[in-house]
């Protein structure tokens, strides 16, 4: 198996010859693309809507891109609030998905006619002590134990801190009933980045089924069920990648098998797909700048963990491309780093690449979705630059790099004397 950049060594110079590297660049044909093709897996689903996940990539043209494919924002903080309203994206377009939630952060979404998804029972009372009771509600579900596949272990949802057990539920359901709440959504993520096309499917039934329950228990009217996140991308060349129609017509297959026959077939099926939305679609751009010959060949870059942090923080693999090098032999094993004071900054440990030469343009793969968004600021690192490769091959810059004025405008500067 082999990643292929969807962006050229011509192209590349073409930008860098006026966007300096390092920097964030987006492929616009590939994210619309990539929305079509989910909805059309879901198509059966007539209520069926994509909430993106906000948190993953909050550039405001990414998100009006996706709004114009049919999808809405997955929000969970104020600030995410504000970034979606000032895209044009509000009301029912929102899923605010929070936990330890502000008050602030509440009200917010409550004055935007959000989806409002409750990760915890006691949120019933901050609501009524807001003073607005939402006629739609979502509740957010935790079913404890593990969450398997088969004989696979996913994840272990008894540790996670989010969502409720299903009294607890069904306890908040009949106290919103009495505040006049008439619709109910039910929410879940029980595992991260899968890539496997069972894992929908299988979580769908449980929730389906939870959904059951708790109507019988509470005659509760069940308007959506939120698959949430969770569906992953093949960040390493040899991994299998996921094939949304049979994912698609796996959940539909649950569906039919537990909702169609007790009557609750109006159910709509609700997403908010992140790292699958985009993180095909981003790369990072990179100049090599210097080679280290002791233990180890290094290949020192200008990008840095401060520009993604996921190789650093999670020991994650980010496949690489030398621009121009794509067929070269790999015939060089590299430590990749940045320039951080931290030995964790490295982008690569011993991988197999050509010949890296100072000077060339590299390519780190998969950086759409949670490359940009965990940046920092350490060592007075600034983030960089994100760029759109629009879909009739232009290019366009949609966030500046930072500046050091940027990095001390939060300080009071009147002691101080700052020279950009």
């Amino acid at each position: 198996m082999k990643k292929t950049p969807f962006l050229t060594l011509e192209k590349a110079r073409e930008i860098t010859a006026q966007i300096p590297t390092p920097f964030h660049i987006y492929d616009e044909a590939g994210i619309r693309q990539r929305a079509r093709d989910l909805y059309a897996a879901f198509s059966w689903n007539k209520g069926f809507k994509e909430f993106f996940a906000v948190k993953a990539t909050p550039n405001p043209y990414i998100l009006k891109i996706l709004h114009e494919e049919g999808c809405g924002c997955d929000c969970a903080t104020y600030t995410e609030l504000l970034l979606a309203q000032a895209t044009g994206i509000t009301g029912r377009d929102i899923m605010f998905s929070s936990n330890v939630t502000p008050e602030q952060d509440m009200r917010q979404a409550l004055e935007m006619n959000a989806y409002i998804n409750l990760d915890d029972a006691t949120h019933v009372e901050f609501l009524e002590r807001l003073g607005t009771v939402p006629d739609t509600v979502c509740l957010r579900y935790n079913p404890g134990g593990s969450f398997s596949l088969g004989n696979t272990i996913m994840d272990m949802p008894r540790d996670a801190k989010y969502g409720m057990t299903e009294d607890q539920m069904a306890g908040a359901i009949n106290r919103l009933m009495q505040l006049g709440t008439k619709h109910f959504g039910i929410h879940a993520f029980l595992a991260s980045n899968t890539t496997t096309n069972e894992y929908y499917p299988t979580l769908a039934e449980q929730l389906f089924r939870l959904a059951v329950r708790l109507r019988n228990a509470t005659g509760a009217h069940i308007a959506f069920i939120n698959l949430s996140g969770g569906v992953g991308v093949d960040y390493r060349p040899e991994q299998p990648s996921c094939d949304i129609k049979a994912i698609g017509e796996g959940v539909r297959q649950r569906y039919e098998k537990v909702l169609t026959p007790v009557g609750m077939d109006d159910i709509a099926i609700f997403t908010e797909l992140g790292r699958y939305m985009l993180a095909p679609f981003g790369h990072l751009v990179s100049t090599v700048l210097h080679h280290k010959h002791i233990y180890r060949e290094y290949v020192g870059l200008d990008a840095c963990a401060a520009n993604l942090m996921r190789p650093a923080m999670y020991g994650a693999y980010h496949h690489i491309t030398v621009l121009g090098k794509e067929n070269a032999i790999l015939d060089h094993v590299y430590d990749v780093i940045g320039g951080l004071c931290e030995n964790n900054d490295k982008f690569a440990i011993e991988r197999s690449l050509p010949r890296m030469d100072i000077g060339d343009l590299v390519v780190i793969h998969d950086t759409g979705a949670h490359g940009f968004s965990m940046g920092y600021n350490y060592n007075g690192k600034l983030r960089s630059a994100e760029v759109l490769l629009c879909a009739d091959g232009s290019f366009q810059l949609i966030r500046r790099a930072e500046t050091p004025m940027d990095y001390f405008a939060t300080f009071d500067i009147t002691p101080f004397q700052f020279h950009n």
